[in-house]
């Protein structure tokens, strides 16, 4: 399978939902960075099923033991690798799909590129469980990120067509970055929230599932970041987003709406600000030009499509005995993978961003460690 990704540094997710575990490998991070580790549990407890009926009933607790690569809560230069145990796990609900696919799921798919031998428990290894340990690699990048004043956040900007308040394309704060993520229900507007968590329950009671979209920001990225053609700022975001399942649609900036708007609407005109900084006026480029960053907001949007595992009775085949057949859906499942998707989205970029920003120069050397020039006494481990 193609679950290793490789730039600056390299990421390899491996496991399946219903295995013993699954974890990610790490390597070519800079040495030396300072990693808190209550913070990454909190990033990755965002991505945890809720008790409010919009998220399934799976309780994972997803503690990552961290195997290699950090001593003394920091990086040490190799691989950092992480295990997350799969303890909530009920495998007879999938029985029946190594013959019967789900309509909309992998199941079938998965098959005939694996000749029937994938693990088709909970989905395996295409399931949304393996996003977990793409939260932890992305929960280790944004801490190195931030350090440096580089802030990513995301936020529900609609599910089922109930829209939140979009974030402002040209004036992003930290403030307006922390504020969502502090939240349970990570949307900007409570009150339309609100109505999104009723609508979610409400296709839940129905046997439906809901999709939505993810709007994400990055603040204080510095001009000239990227590379043209293959190696652009788009096509490496693009490359983690949809390494997120569920997701069919990426745009940046003003994105599909360009297509109606004629060259003088479409352009963002330059100028100069109070503190000397080329800026632009509006950000139909997305702080992105010709796969470089601009020095303006970073900003996408990434369309999630509905749960695939619907309770509703659905048409599909037994491809082994060549039948048609129909099929009920068992397990548990969430009614709509938006809410938690937003953190994984937050995760993708803060990867993709750190693996352009250490060929920025003089990236890693921002004073926060000191090079060792002495053997590690025993006290200093722990």
């Amino acid at each position: 399978m193609s679950s290793f990704w490789s730039r600056n540094i390299s990421l390899s997710i491996f496991g399946e939902s219903h295995g013993p575990a699954i974890g990610v490998v790490i390597d070519n991070l800079p040495p030396g960075e300072y990693i808190d580790l209550e913070k990454l549990r909190q990033f990755m407890a965002r991505r945890a099923p809720k008790k409010d009926g919009t998220t399934t009933p799976r309780g994972e607790k997803d503690l990552p033991q961290i195997m290699s690569g950090l001593l003394n809560d920091r990086t040490t230069g190799v691989p950092l690798c992480a295990f997350i145990q799969n303890t909530d796990t009920r495998s007879k609900d999938y029985s029946n799909l190594a013959r019967l696919p789900r309509p909309g799921h992998a199941d079938y798919t998965g098959a005939m590129r694996y000749r029937g031998f994938n693990d088709v428990r909970g989905g395996g290894h295409f399931s949304g469980r393996l996003t977990a340990p793409l939260c932890f690699a992305g929960a280790v990048c944004g801490q190195i990120l931030e350090r440096r004043g580089i802030y990513t956040g995301a936020h529900i900007a609609s599910v089922h067509g109930i829209q939140d308040d979009a974030f402002s394309r040209t004036k992003v704060t930290k403030e307006d970055i922390l504020e969502v993520r502090e939240k349970d229900f990570p949307v900007r507007n409570d009150a339309q929230g609100e109505k999104m968590k009723e609508d979610i329950r409400n296709a839940s009671h129905g046997g439906e599932s809901l999709g939505g979209i993810i709007e994400c920001v990055t603040i204080n990225m510095p001009a000239g970041v990227g590379s043209p053609i293959f190696e652009g700022l788009e096509n490496t975001i693009a490359q983690l987003i949809f390494g997120i399942p569920a997701v069919k649609g990426l745009e940046f900036g003003a994105g599909f709406q360009v297509a109606e708007m004629v060259g003088s609407q479409n352009n963002d005109p330059f100028y100069i600000d109070e503190k000397g900084h080329v800026m632009t006026k509006t950000n139909n480029h997305g702080g992105i030009l010709g796969g470089i960053s601009s020095g303006m907001p970073i900003t996408l949007n990434v369309a999630i499509k509905p749960t695939a595992s619907i309770a509703k009775p659905q048409e599909t085949v037994d491809f082994r005995a060549k039948t048609n057949e129909m099929l009920q859906i068992q397990g548990r499942h969430d009614p709509c993978i938006v809410p938690r998707a937003v953190p994984c989205v937050e995760a993708a970029v803060n990867i993709a961003l750190l693996s352009h920003m250490m060929d920025y120069p003089h990236f890693c050397d921002d004073g926060s460690s000191t090079v060792r020039t002495s053997v590690i006494d025993n006290e200093d481990i722990k």
